[in-house]
């Protein structure tokens, strides 16, 4: 089993950035294989962001290329994704999910907020 946990959101200022970190827990942290970043907008459904693998590779959709910078420290089991510039169609509950070595998918717990607000 594994247990994340989101955090590090809050309201932002437009061009502003933040941190955020998903944390893993639990018995399968060691099966982990790769870490990946969602988030849902208000009224819309939830996207995938990025995801890093134990290599460090990443992958990110469109929207997040250039602004959103995912990073991983394994030692630590913790997942990071910094968000620049930010806009206020960026404003979202941030998630987190993981897969273990057997395929299997855990997802994170409430999400961590984001606001981008003037």
């Amino acid at each position: 089993q594994v247990q994340l946990e989101e955090s590090g959101g809050g309201l932002v200022q437009p061009g502003g950035s933040v941190r955020l970190s998903c944390a893993a827990s639990g018995s399968g942290v060691s099966e982990i294989y790769s870490m990946g970043w969602y988030r849902q907008i208000p009224g819309r459904m939830r996207e995938f962001l990025g995801r890093i693998t134990p290599s460090n590779q990443t992958l990110y959709a469109d929207f997040a290329k250039g602004r959103f910078t995912i990073s991983r420290d394994s030692a630590k089991n913790t997942m990071y994704l910094d968000l620049a510039n930010l806009k206020t169609e960026d404003t979202a509950v941030y998630s987190c999910n993981v897969q273990l070595n057997d395929g299997s998918i855990w997802r994170g717990g409430q999400g961590t907020q984001v606001t981008v607000s003037s």
